[in-house]
């Protein structure tokens, strides 16, 4: 699970372009943006990516290998039976989606074999999903703020929980793979 606001379209550009076609683990990002916005994020990153990348769909099954973005004005939920769920539901920090919802419900989905990543933003969305990922016993992960365009969120999520890593943005693919790969003959992996 990736959360993002400001400067994140650059982030994740960096993140998803470094990412192997083989990448076993599937991946859900909330990106802040305006609700009006059409699917223009999802049709530039999957034009550098080399997984797909597309918007995510209520009811639709999650599959290995492919990131999905959370769409426009919906907060994106995990649900038990590893599926999305779209909702409507009040902004939760300002936002919606909200990156805490997202990692919320993927932590309970998921539990251990949850990865949580924050990368830039100007608010604190995140840190409190960043916070109960850990708590299931996921592995966590935080754009080192001095590499951030804009450090507000990953040093509200550093200081919301013990983070297991905090790299410079252009690590964090790398270390993604490391740690999928590490568990790929164990129980699953979702980024």
């Amino acid at each position: 699970m990736i959360g993002t606001s400001a400067g994140g379209m650059q982030a994740l550009k960096t993140l998803l372009s470094a990412l192997p076609a083989s990448f076993p683990a599937a991946i859900a990002i909330v990106q802040h943006i305006e609700a009006q916005s059409d699917d223009y994020l999802a049709q530039f990153l999957n034009g550098i990516s080399a997984i797909p990348v597309r918007e995510a769909a209520d009811k639709q099954d999650i599959r290995p290998g492919t990131a999905y973005l959370a769409p426009a004005g919906y907060h994106l939920l995990i649900e038990p039976d590893e599926t999305f769920s779209l909702s409507v539901d009040e902004k939760v920090n300002y936002c919606r989606p909200s990156i805490d919802l997202l990692f919320e419900s993927a932590a309970d989905a998921y539990g251990a074999s949850l990865i949580g990543v924050v990368l830039t933003g100007a608010n604190a969305d995140g840190a409190q999903g960043l916070k109960i990922i850990k708590h299931h016993g996921g592995k966590t992960i935080v754009q080192h703020p001095e590499t951030a365009e804009s450090s507000y969120m990953p040093q509200a999520a550093i200081h919301a929980t013990s983070v297991d890593y905090i790299v410079h943005l252009e690590q964090i693919a790398p270390l993604l793979v490391k740690l999928t790969e590490r568990r790929r003959h164990g129980t699953g992996t979702h980024g």
